[in-house]
């Protein structure tokens, strides 16, 4: 059999972006796929129940789970969690198929209609943002030829000896077309084995007829029932992969093939590639004499609570990290019809929230939808124009549920803790940004409220064994239940200068005043907007340079050109005059009301990894060859005899052996250690031909322990591995930047609170906004502590400080933890020789590694812009680290500075 090709499977996994579970699929299936004759025309008919057998065999020595394949043919099936990325898996499986066996005919079954159209597109519209191929180069000019149900028929023998042929089914139009009619009395033939006159065949002998037919089973579970077992039998595929998230078939019983597996729980725990699901109820609840009725009304609320909640979060990360906005909904569970047809009727109605909801409900069941129309409602509730906010639905929800922002679940009818989990919390687990954790908590969070059976829940969690102990568990608080947020922005002080002067001139009943007025408006906001942009001009080294006259000269010869573009404006002549009048105004203003923060994306180089040479210990290596034995017994008789083994001698080249097993360790890369692998290599094979006997005897003993050799040497390679802590790459750097607007939650009612205050309890600080600055760049923040209140407070009124600002998340590019996340300061302040980026932190976290990593990556910043301010007229900059502990509103800033600048 052959061995697979490790170059190629890396390929894959780096060109489509593999998660680490994929890839281990992804080994496994080339590992199996390895194994097998991946050809009919390979193994001879009356040969095949043998050879099957023999597979069989062969695979259940490495995949013990593996005890039967379950089909008349070879068939593997992927155990994967819903969310982790099935459809990818079978995107590398195919890919991997193709460029290293040859395979160029799959067969792809759907479970329903709504994942039929979604795998059509995954693998077959290059435009489409899950297209499965995106990076593989074969693929560009050679893309695969997609066959679906709905085409085949008119299919003709036009293919070329090169293409990939992907054909896509949905099992019920498959087992359909495979089901014999009768017309006026005829028996007719199933449908996909009629005569096509574009085939001259019909498509089913096509099929079946192919040397290389794979087929892949989305959603495996629903192809186990005799109808879909058989006609896939009839198939005669060389290979089968399924993939599921719960493999048990119609009588409830496991799968016999599964290969590899890596259900809820493992994703739970590793916490990369689901929500972090959340069970919930109000807080002190007791159902006591409560109506079945009441408890509902509870329930809903606390969802719609939770929902709101939610939404806030979602809309702030939006904003705060200019990224799409994802709508959140709820999703309702019902007994039957009836009930669902009464909560739809509440929920939609005046007495529920005053009527908050009305038009934003919909009811899907088998009332109000066909089973296939029901899967299709959903494929816009990810579109943040669609108003729905509360699914209500009865049967749980089916595969091709394919959403990202299905955030609060409700069950309103009773369900035991397994039900609870295995059929609600993994319809919701599936990630909007790109499929993975943001970090933060409520965009990450898929909450279920279960008041009824909550204890139940947690004593099932405490199971070791159950996928719920992996699960949270939050009682609300009612004095959070009813608080309301909203999102706000606090724009720069300039801007907000603007939006003011804007709410004036509403104002003004005199037509030509208001005109006059606003074209002043109009040139000072051009203004605004465009100086920024001049950080790149060759005449701006700071923002001094913004008062002289060539540049004045290139910002209105600018604004006018994008005044006139399209339909010109038809003041321009007007705003034009009113720029050269209120530039130098304008650029006074911008300069006061900004820190001149450089611009740069500071990220981190490729860590660099190496084995230094050394020699090897050859202690150890005392291999001796086992003698080879066949053991034969008569199946009468039941006597046994040994015989020895008369070896061809064929074993390969030592050396070949143990650098080919030094290669299956993930850090030897042979290109980068070809000679230092093969001198080890050489010097192991002197150090066993010392006690060994002839180079045939050698070649046997390492064919026999080249694993335990090979590991033998990596244990040493290990003390002379090398690894470069990665160095910030100097960036290109622009002089100044716009102060980016700011936005966070606050409370609807009574949530704003002059910067002064003293505000008790202290816990309650993070849910307040906070105002009356003069200093800083906006006129509102949030403070996530007492602390930073506090330094607020001292950098308002301490005179030595000029200006302070609390930057937005997306302020700054700097980047840290292998350039995998970002680096927001909380503090930026500007004295009359410096800039200071401050980062207060607890005392006793002052020296955990992520904060210890982040001031590296924040001192490389301070560097690089001091070195760029130094050279053109500017401030230097400096780091802050300041103990929570030292910050009190009685200390100066100055005494900050000289304890604990860098």
């Amino acid at each position: 059999m052959k061995k697979m090709n490790k170059q190629i499977l890396d390929n894959i996994k780096q060109r489509l972006s593999l998660r680490q579970p994929l890839q281990n699929a992804l080994d496994i299936m080339a590992d199996i796929a390895d194994k097998l004759k991946l050809s009919k025309a390979a193994v001879k008919e009356a040969e095949y129940e043998h050879y099957l057998k023999e597979c069989q065999e062969r695979i259940l020595k490495n995949y013990p789970a593996c005890t039967d394949f379950q089909r008349a043919f070879p068939s593997i099936t992927f155990s994967i969690a819903t969310g982790v990325g099935k459809t990818r898996l079978m995107g590398a499986c195919i890919t991997y198929l193709y460029l290293e066996r040859g395979i160029r005919n799959f067969f792809v079954l759907a479970p329903n209609l709504t994942i039929y159209d979604k795998l059509i597109k995954d693998f077959g519209d290059p435009s489409h943002a899950k297209y499965v191929f995106s990076g593989i180069a074969e693929f560009v000019h050679n893309r695969p030829v997609i066959i679906t149900g709905d085409n085949y028929s008119q299919q003709g023998s036009l293919y070329a000896e090169s293409e990939i042929r992907i054909n896509i089914f949905n099992i019920s139009k498959f087992n359909s077309d495979n089901r014999g009619t009768r017309k006026e009395g005829v028996s007719l033939a199933p449908k996909i084995k009629r005569l096509s006159e574009y085939l001259g065949e019909s498509y089913w002998n096509y099929l079946s007829g192919q040397d290389d037919l794979v087929i892949l089973m989305d959603e495996a579970h629903r192809y186990h029932a005799d109808a879909s077992k058989s006609a896939i039998n009839e198939l005669s595929p060389v290979m089968g992969i399924e993939l599921t998230a719960t493999p048990f078939d119609e009588k409830n019983m496991p799968f016999k093939n599964i290969v590899y597996e890596y259900n809820l729980a493992q994703a739970l725990a590793d916490g990369q590639y689901v929500k972090n699901p959340a069970i919930a109820k109000r807080k002190n609840f007791q159902k006591g004499n409560l109506t079945e009725k009441e408890v509902e009304l509870i329930k809903l609320e606390d969802a719609v609570s939770i929902h709101q909640d939610t939404k806030t979060e979602l809309e702030l990360y939006s904003r705060s990290n200019n990224v799409k906005l994802v709508k959140p909904f709820i999703l309702v569970i019902c007994k039957d019809i009836n009930h669902a047809k009464e909560t739809f009727d509440f929920i939609n109605s005046e007495e529920f929230y005053k009527g908050e909801f009305i038009g934003k409900v919909l009811q899907i069941d088998s009332s109000t939808r066909k089973e296939e129309e029901i899967d299709r409602q959903f494929v816009s509730l990810e579109d943040p124009d669609n108003e729905i906010e509360i699914v209500i639905h009865v049967n749980m929800l089916k595969e091709g549920w394919d959403v990202t922002n299905l955030y609060t679940i409700v069950p309103l009818r009773a369900a035991n803790a397994g039900v609870l989990i295995e059929q609600t919390i993994g319809r919701g687990l599936r990630l909007p940004y790109d499929g993975k954790r943001t970090g933060v908590d409520k965009v990450d969070k898929l909450t279920i409220i279960a008041h009824d059976n909550f204890d139940s829940v947690i004593a099932e969690a405490q199971n070791p064994n159950s996928i719920l102990n992996k699960v949270s568990f939050v009682e609300l608080e009612d004095a959070d239940l009813n608080v309301k947020t909203k999102v706000i922005t606090s724009p720069s002080v300039i801007d907000q200068q603007l939006q003011t002067e804007q709410e004036k001139i509403a104002a003004i009943v005199n037509v030509k005043e208001k005109e006059k007025a606003q074209n002043n408006l109009d040139a000072k906001k051009a203004i605004v907007n465009v100086l920024p942009s001049f950080n790149k001009s060759s005449l701006v080294k700071n923002a001094s340079d913004l008062t002289k006259p060539e540049v004045k000269d290139e910002v209105i010869r600018r604004i006018t050109e994008d005044l006139n573009k399209g339909q010109s404006n038809l003041f321009t002549p007007q705003i034009v005059e009113a720029i050269k009048l209120e530039y130098e105004d304008v650029v006074a203003a911008f300069q006061q009301h900004i820190i001149e923060i450089p611009r740069m994306d500071l990220v981190q180089g490729e860590i660099k990894a190496w084995f230094d040479d050394f020699d090897l210990d050859s202690s150890g290596f005392d291999f001796k060859a086992l003698d080879e034995q066949i053991i034969r017994m008569g199946l009468k008789d039941r006597v046994v005899e040994t015989l020895g083994v008369y070896s061809s001698g064929s074993y390969g080249d030592p050396l070949d052996l143990i650098v080919s097993e030094l290669l299956n360790y993930p850090e030897i890369d042979y290109d980068d250690n070809a000679d230092l692998l093969y001198k080890l290599a050489t010097q192991a094979n002197e150090a066993l031909a010392s006690t060994l006997d002839g180079e045939r005897e050698i070649s046997k003993t390492v064919f026999q322990f080249k694993k335990a050799i090979a590991a033998r040497i990596h244990d040493q390679m290990q003390t002379h591995f090398r690894l470069t802590k990665p160095d910030y790459i100097a960036p290109t750097v622009l002089p100044f930047t716009r102060i980016e607007p700011h936005s966070f939650s606050a409370l609807a009612d009574n949530g704003y609170r002059d910067y002064r205050d003293v505000v008790t309890p202290i816990s309650f600080i993070p849910k307040l906004v906070f105002n009356g600055f003069e200093k800083s760049c906006h006129f509102e923040y949030k403070f996530d502590s007492k602390t930073e209140q506090d330094l607020a407070f001292v950098l308002e009124n301490d005179k030595e400080v000029l200006k302070w600002l609390r930057p937005a998340p997306n302020q700054f590019r700097i980047y840290w933890n292998n350039n995998s996340s970002r680096y927001e300061p909380d503090f930026i302040v500007e004295i009359a020789d410096t800039i200071f980026m401050v980062e207060p932190k607890s005392s006793a976290n002052i020296q955990d590694v992520d904060v210890l990593e982040k001031k590296e990556a924040a001192v490389q910043y301070c560097k690089f812009a001091t070195e760029h301010n130094v050279k053109n007229g500017g401030k230097q900059w400096r780091y802050l680290l300041i103990p929570h502990n030292e910050i009190s509103r009685t200390v100066s800033f100055s005494y900050l500075t000289v304890k604990f600048g860098e």
